[in-house]
């Protein structure tokens, strides 16, 4: 039985949690707070290059373009800990969800999913790696978790009891 205060939780994984797991984070605050949905919502990388650093410049202006200032987010990487934090665990691409499938402890109660699984038509792809691009491959990025977001907090209130 569902436990009615139970807030969902969502962990966005990427690389480096710089550039598309942010966004990610940011689109889902957005489409949660525009639906009335209490959540959790967070960002990590597999990877612990940029722990502590900010979101890469491209990314803080694509988000600004939205009226979303994620300037203050600091990059983390994601741990043991996680998989009992959070309810849902998405990856931003095959390679992460490879890795977090590996972190995971035996009986973690979250779910591993990739991001565009949300998103009818583009299951099992990977959201757009815009790191050695320019800033319209930050501009896709947005468009597809922005869409993601949307579906995901469509999914998880129609999840509440």
């Amino acid at each position: 039985m569902s436990d009615p205060a139970h807030i969902p939780s969502v962990l966005f994984v990427c690389l480096g949690n710089i550039c598309r797991s942010p966004l990610a984070e940011a689109a889902l605050r957005r489409a949660a707070q525009d639906a009335g949905l209490d959540m959790e919502i967070d960002s990590a990388g597999t990877g612990s290059w940029h722990v502590g650093k900010g979101p890469d410049p491209r990314s803080i202006a694509e988000a600004l373009r939205h009226g979303i200032d994620i300037s203050g987010y600091r990059a983390r990487q994601v741990g043991k800990a996680d998989f009992d934090r959070f309810d849902h665990i998405i990856a931003l691409d095959a390679g992460n969800l490879a890795n977090l499938e590996r972190l995971a402890p035996a009986r973690s109660p979250a779910r591993l999913s990739m991001l565009l699984d949300h998103v009818a038509g583009l299951e099992g792809h990977d959201v757009d790696d815009p790191y050695y691009g320019g800033p319209e491959g930050f501009e896709t990025t947005w468009e597809q978790v922005s869409a993601a977001a949307r579906n995901l907090v469509t999914e998880l209130a129609g999840r509440r009891p």
